[in-house]
């Protein structure tokens, strides 16, 4: 008798799980075709999910609602690169202790001298720091970002964007060095990010090789791989908020799909367009969010 009622039990909890979900997100006719996920209550539970994430989240990490503290370690950014090498079948990169200096005083300089490129405003190559460190070299490359959260969003956005893609799978190189350094760039607080790979030049008697250098351009991308790597910059929360807002533009462009079968009554009303306008409200406020959030750039 118990066992049965444990059942029934269980059913029935399902059975009402399902209800609400199908009320939530599907348009269908006991909810007059406008699932309560995309209603006013709903759009505002989903808005207030998202404030709290994002805010909670800032103050856990940074003791700030508005915080953005950057967890960049160089071995970190190690790490992730040789994840990427190794998993496209290129060989593991060692960290150069010369080529990590050189990345600190190319970061050190934009910071001195206030600009955010490859070639300084006066035409210096990022070059003329591998010749600081007396590091020799057959090839060389250079990657720029700043303002990312992570070592994983970094290399991430890198991968993104083909000629920084190219650097970090660059079957030539054979080492890497990291600088992250923080600073104030055009009055912004800023970290930079610094990524110099090279291979350096085999002692062999008689042996003469023109240097390959390569920088990857600063710009130069499309919006949707701009956004892309705006997205690589956020952090879980803000993630987990633009999941959760995308999920409602989708339930709300179904509900769209689904406006002639709503009660006549409301086909008559700017209601009968709710779906696709909410839709592009929810998308507006991704797009706010990540540009809020992001700040990463490469």
């Amino acid at each position: 008798m118990k066992t049965n009622t444990k059942r029934k039990s269980k059913m029935t909890t399902r059975r009402r799980v399902h209800h609400h979900v199908k009320m939530a997100v599907i348009p269908h006719k006991k909810n007059q075709f406008r699932p309560h996920m995309v209603r006013l209550h709903g759009i505002a539970s989903v808005l207030v999910i998202v404030v709290s994430l994002v805010l909670g989240s800032n103050w856990l990490t940074s003791g700030s609602v508005l915080g953005s503290k950057a967890d960049i370690s160089v071995s970190e950014l190690l790490a992730s690169t040789n994840v990427e090498r190794v998993s496209n079948n290129k060989n593991r990169l060692q960290l150069s202790d010369k080529l990590s200096h050189a990345a600190f005083l190319k970061a050190e300089d934009m910071f001195a001298r206030q600009y955010w490129a490859h070639d300084a405003p006066d035409g210096t190559k990022p070059w003329k720091w591998l010749s600081e460190v007396d590091y020799n070299y057959d090839y060389a490359g250079e990657n720029l970002a700043k303002n990312f959260q992570s070592a994983r969003s970094v290399v991430g956005a890198w991968m993104a964007s083909g000629k920084h893609k190219d650097n970090v799978l660059g079957p030539q190189y054979t080492e890497v060095g990291f600088a992250v350094v923080d600073g104030v760039l055009n009055e912004t607080n800023t970290t930079l990010i610094v990524a110099l790979f090279g291979r350096p030049t085999e002692a062999i008697a008689g042996a003469s090789t023109a240097p390959v250098e390569n920088g990857a351009p600063v710009g130069g991308l499309s919006v949707m791989s701009q956004f892309g790597v705006a997205l690589q910059s956020v952090n879980p929360a803000v993630l987990s908020s633009v999941a959760l807002l995308m999920s409602a533009t989708i339930v709300a462009l179904f509900a769209h799909g689904h406006r002639r079968q709503l009660p006549s009554a409301i086909r008559q009303t700017w209601m009968y367009h709710h779906g696709i306008l909410k839709a592009g409200g929810l998308i507006a406020v991704i797009f706010v969010l990540v540009a809020l959030y992001s700040g990463g750039q490469i």
